[in-house]
């Protein structure tokens, strides 16, 4: 299974462009790339800020054939991408419920999901955002970014990889997933 990749210079948010490519095309798996958005968004109707250099994806499947709640998805979604993580990072990452990654208390990345239905199919957009270069200033929310981390300035095209990987090795073991194997998978 390939994501189709669509790449964009700015939207207003991938995910609303994610939703779109859904709605007018055939398009069952993708990723959404942006360099910029205007108007990103976070879970409870939150600004997401979109600092140029950071990542911006949304990654859209179907979710025919899956047997597992949102709140499972997520939970796994979140481990998809701090496993990505890993590949930059090798200190403690850690999960806040239900879908923010944080490294020593500050957010590094937020993950949006939202379903649509399009002809009787349940499509599930996944909008990730990683703090790769910039963090934003939110006073009530501390947050970090790769590069103050590592000091290393890591490409977003070479995260943009191995994300598309992790998630063409895993869509296809999401409808054979079982919830209570997922300690042993990550």
């Amino acid at each position: 299974m390939k994501l189709k990749r669509f790449n964009f210079k700015e939207v207003n948010s991938t995910n609303n462009s994610a939703i779109k490519i859904i709605q007018n095309s055939k398009n069952r798996f993708g990723i959404v790339v942006a360099d910029r958005q205007k108007k990103g968004r976070g879970q409870y109707g939150k600004k997401w800020k979109s600092y140029k250099g950071n990542l911006f994806v949304s990654i859209f499947f179907t979710l025919d054939n899956i047997n597992l709640s949102l709140n499972n998805i997520t939970r796994i979604n979140c481990l998809l991408l701090k496993k990505l993580l890993t590949f930059y990072y090798k200190k403690k990452i850690t999960i806040k419920k239900p879908n923010d990654l944080l490294i020593n208390k500050k957010k590094i990345c937020g993950i949006l999901q939202e379903t649509i239905r399009k002809s009787g199919e349940t499509f599930i957009i996944i909008g990730i955002g990683i703090n790769l270069i910039k963090s934003p200033n939110i006073k009530s929310y501390p947050t970090t970014n790769l590069f103050n981390l590592t000091n290393i300035k890591i490409e977003r095209k070479d995260v943009i990889i191995k994300l598309i990987k992790i998630y063409e090795d895993f869509i296809p073991k999401f409808c054979k997933f079982e919830i209570k194997k997922i300690n042993k998978v990550f």
